[in-house]
């Protein structure tokens, strides 16, 4: 029985990282739009569903120790899913455990897929704001007039809209 607790685990680590793929599809949107209200709450949201993965995760790997006891087998390794399939031999209850890890990992690939996408939105959205930081507040290295190197210690001409003293 335990190996149906573990294809439970499995599945419903599979619902929970759905839903989270959900989250990051709304989340890439609203990167897009610079919508930040909707970004705040999308990132609270996911930090309830990682909390759900992490309880959902500790239910699996109980189930795969279960399932080891069941099986006679004392170890403190970790197996990975493939590994445990081998010491199934039901060829329908292997069949489930591989239908479950392979939906497992479709989406895990989706959500890591549409997770890159998003940092590397973020990170373009943070080089435009340092850019136009840069743009605003930023003094040039060389001033636009030649002046002698020995003239040059004592004035630095202020460029940019806004005094970065103040």
């Amino acid at each position: 029985m335990s190996l149906n607790q573990l294809i439970d685990a499995m599945y419903e680590l599979e619902t929970t990282h759905r839903e989270m793929l959900r989250t990051a599809e709304v989340k890439k949107e609203s990167i897009i739009k610079n919508d930040t209200d909707t970004l705040i709450r999308l990132l609270n949201q996911e930090s309830v569903l990682l909390k759900r993965i992490q309880s959902q995760e500790v239910m699996k790997n109980e189930a795969i120790v279960s399932f080891l006891l069941e099986r006679g087998i004392k170890s403190k390794l970790n197996l990975t899913i493939t590994e445990i399939s081998r010491l199934v031999f039901d060829v329908e209850d292997k069949e489930r455990l591989q239908q479950a890890q392979m939906a497992l990992s479709t989406t895990l690939l989706q959500l890591k897929e549409v997770n890159e996408i998003n940092q590397k939105l973020l990170e373009q959205s943070l080089a435009f704001i340092d850019y136009s930081l840069d743009v605003l507040i930023d003094k040039p290295t060389q001033e636009p007039v030649y002046k002698h190197p020995d003239q040059r210690h004592g004035a630095v001409g202020q460029f940019g809209y806004f005094d970065s003293r103040a």
